[in-house]
């Protein structure tokens, strides 16, 4: 329980830090300064999807190796084939948390609403 906890204050820490970019990025309102909000929403984004992600996988990971350890400590003669399948979860459980990363990447850089909500909204940008 104790790693869960720091695991959700790191990525608390993260989802302020972006959230603190993201303000002390915003501009002139005369000059376009909404379209900073939007991006504002977008970096907050990206830090709750990549903390919460982070967070759901690393307690999957340690419940992973938890079952194996047990395993293994039970039938040692399985030893091999219970950490080849370990390993294999264990790479399906960080590919979540790298299309969670992807995703938040594209919010960031790649945004393709933009442009939309730029227009929906009558901001200028």
């Amino acid at each position: 329980m104790k790693r869960f906890s720091l695991v959700s204050v790191l990525s608390m820490l993260m989802v302020v830090g972006f959230a603190a970019m993201a303000f002390a990025a915003d501009g002139d309102v005369e000059k376009g300064g909404h379209v900073g909000m939007l991006m504002a929403a977008s970096l907050l984004a990206a830090g709750l999807a990549v903390g919460i992600a982070a967070s759901g996988c690393g307690v999957g990971m340690g419940h992973c190796a938890r079952g194996c350890l047990e395993g293994t400590a039970r039938n040692p003669e399985l030893a091999g084939k219970l950490t080849v399948t370990m390993f294999i979860g264990l790479a399906l459980i960080e590919s979540l948390t790298i299309y969670a990363l992807v995703i938040a990447l594209i919010a960031l850089y790649a945004n393709p609403l933009l442009p939309q909500l730029t227009k929906i909204f009558g901001i200028a940008g």
